[in-house]
């Protein structure tokens, strides 16, 4: 059964930011600025929403959004968020099984991958690649363990608590660089955030 965060969603916010101040925010917003004026993307688990808000604050109009969440509580507080006049889609349903038949000049993937076991990984890995256009920007932020000892503590605590209460499918961090060095994109940009726990990375799909 897939992951569904409709139990969180109400304290979900409150909760990142009681254990991470704003930096998940932060990582989140510093990938932004890769997206250019009048952009097709496909956000992928996109939470409660709020980086609607932040896209519409860099372009108030031109880009058209397809906004994909499995959570109908999630997708329901993304649709009283404010996207100016940009086009935004919404649906809802696991990202590998939907159907997308446009392809993007962004995907952006904001702690998504950290729901899913490896052979999961490859399937909607898989999805979000094909629905990227050659050339396009894949805008990724998930955790990463760096050698900190306070790093496994608190990931295995996450990982224990999301797994009670929205039945996510791993309890370990699958390899995303794998995927993406398989596949061929370059990386073009990389920051960390909360002491290297959190990764953020623009990469490039190469024509």
């Amino acid at each position: 059964m897939p992951s569904n965060y409709d139990n969180s969603a109400w304290f979900y916010d409150r909760l990142s930011k009681v254990v991470y101040g704003n930096a998940l925010v932060n990582a989140q917003v510093y990938l932004l600025q890769f997206v250019k004026p009048n952009s097709s993307i496909l956000i992928a688990g996109g939470g409660t929403g709020w980086i609607l808000d932040e896209l519409a604050k860099q372009y108030s109009s031109g880009l058209k959004i397809t906004y994909v969440e499995i959570s109908a509580n999630m997708m329901a507080l993304s649709k009283k968020r404010n996207w100016g006049n940009n086009e935004v889609t919404f649906i809802i349903g696991p990202v590998e099984e939907i159907a997308i038949g446009n392809q993007f000049d962004v995907v952006f993937t904001p702690f998504l991958f950290d729901n899913f076991r490896e052979d999961t990984l490859q399937k909607v890995f898989d999805r979000l690649h094909q629905r990227l256009k050659p050339g396009g920007i894949w805008l990724n932020t998930d955790f990463q363990l760096t050698g900190k000892w306070w790093q496994n503590i608190l990931l295995k605590s996450m990982f224990l608590f999301f797994r009670l209460l929205c039945r996510i499918e791993t309890s370990v961090l699958p390899d995303i660089n794998k995927q993406f060095k398989k596949s061929d994109y370059e990386v073009i940009a990389e920051k960390t955030f909360f002491g290297t726990f959190v990764i953020s990375t623009a990469l490039r799909k190469r024509d």
